[in-house]
């Protein structure tokens, strides 16, 4: 991971090549791009004929590889500085190291806590499975039971057992489609 200035073009924008040493995603971006070496320019400040330059925010341009299936088309993205930032953070971090962003990232989020809660699933409990990651056939039948998604796996077998119990010799109701 590494950001090699080459030249400044003006005193808004500046070109440089950005390495990843792993494959990487950006936000709202649905594609897993490679790693590798990408040309970038990012624009410091807002342009001069800018409608409002304090809501402006500093963007790059990050030129793609191309794809496989179009080998001769130029493609390129952009996103926030910020979002470079963090890709370029990530892609610098270890395995433990990301693994523990993740974590961090999954308990701040408040749908989460709220699986969690309805799961009765601790956030010690998710530290522990996140800080030892062991392969599935090497932890015992214990551990499996114990980790938080086979107790939201039993959780959602116990209810769906007993809606069917209560609906047991109860007759089908069907709806018709209206014509």
């Amino acid at each position: 991971m590494a950001i090699i200035s080459k030249e400044v073009l003006d005193d808004t924008i500046r070109k440089a090549t950005a390495t990843f040493s792993r494959a990487f995603m950006f936000p709202g971006f649905d594609e897993m791009l490679p790693a590798g070496e990408y040309d970038i320019e990012t624009e410091l400040s807002a342009p001069v004929d800018h409608l409002s330059p304090e809501d402006w925010k500093a963007s790059v341009l990050i030129h793609l590889h191309p794809r496989e299936t179009h080998p001769g088309l130029a493609r390129s993205l952009t996103v926030s500085l910020a979002d470079l930032e963090f890709a370029l953070m990530l892609d610098g971090l270890s395995t433990q190291e990301l693994t523990l962003a993740f974590l961090e990232e999954m308990l701040v989020d408040p749908l989460v806590r709220l699986l969690m809660q309805a799961d009765e699933v601790s956030e010690a409990e998710l530290r522990y499975f996140y800080a030892s990651p062991r392969p599935h056939e090497a932890r015992g039948a214990e551990a499996v039971n114990r980790s938080p998604v086979n107790k939201a796996q039993r959780a959602l077998d116990d209810k769906f057992a007993i809606q069917s119990a209560e609906n047991e010799g109860m007759p089908m109701h069907y709806r018709r489609a209206p014509n």
